[in-house]
């Protein structure tokens, strides 16, 4: 597997002010695009599942579960915190688009470990604006797994909640340990 940190340093592969990673992230889908044919499938998943889990650049999802175009829905932001918008998303894969299985996976080491709420009065008092949004920090995070799991769980949104299940991501390792829900 190649990664940013594999790719070359010179000046082809340098990231750089204005632009260039995007400019980069562009070039690579015009070599993916000429290779391309459609695979033929529609936004439903072939496995019924919903993967809901951190943005964290470490967790390469598909690799990690075996997993191949098509198979899963994928929900990601910081933490892989169950808000009102992936209940928002959750609801659409499930009603609209036949997903019955949830699975949320946080890992080891994530970033909300080390920030509080605080950092909504820091925005505050730098843009002059306080977030309607919750930081979703953490210190236990098996403990915020299960919370994870008792609003899915709990969500009047959502029609599948017998088969949802939380884990932890390990980064040094890559194994995933369940979290017991209780």
């Amino acid at each position: 597997m190649t990664t940013s940190a594999a790719a070359p340093t010179g000046s082809e592969g340098a990231i750089t002010v204005g632009g260039a990673v995007t400019d980069r992230l562009v070039e690579a889908n015009e070599h993916y695009a000429e290779a391309f044919t459609d695979p033929g499938m529609d936004a439903r998943p072939v496995l019924h599942v919903a993967v809901v889990a951190c943005m964290d650049a470490r967790l390469d999802l598909h690799a990690a579960l075996g997993l191949e175009l098509g198979d899963c829905h994928t929900i990601r932001n910081a933490g892989g915190v169950v808000t009102d918008d992936v209940i928002r998303s959750l609801t659409i894969s499930q009603r609209k688009l036949g997903t019955r299985s949830v699975v949320l996976i946080h890992h080891t080491n994530c970033g909300l470990e080390a920030l509080t709420e605080d950092f909504r009065s820091e925005l505050e008092m730098e843009v002059g604006q306080r977030p309607a949004w919750a930081v979703e920090s953490f210190r236990d995070v098996d403990q915020d797994v299960r919370q994870s799991m008792q609003r899915v769980r709990t969500s009047p949104f959502l029609l599948h909640k017998e088969d949802v299940r939380g884990f932890v991501f390990d980064v040094r390792t890559g194994l995933l340990r369940e979290v017991d829900p209780a």
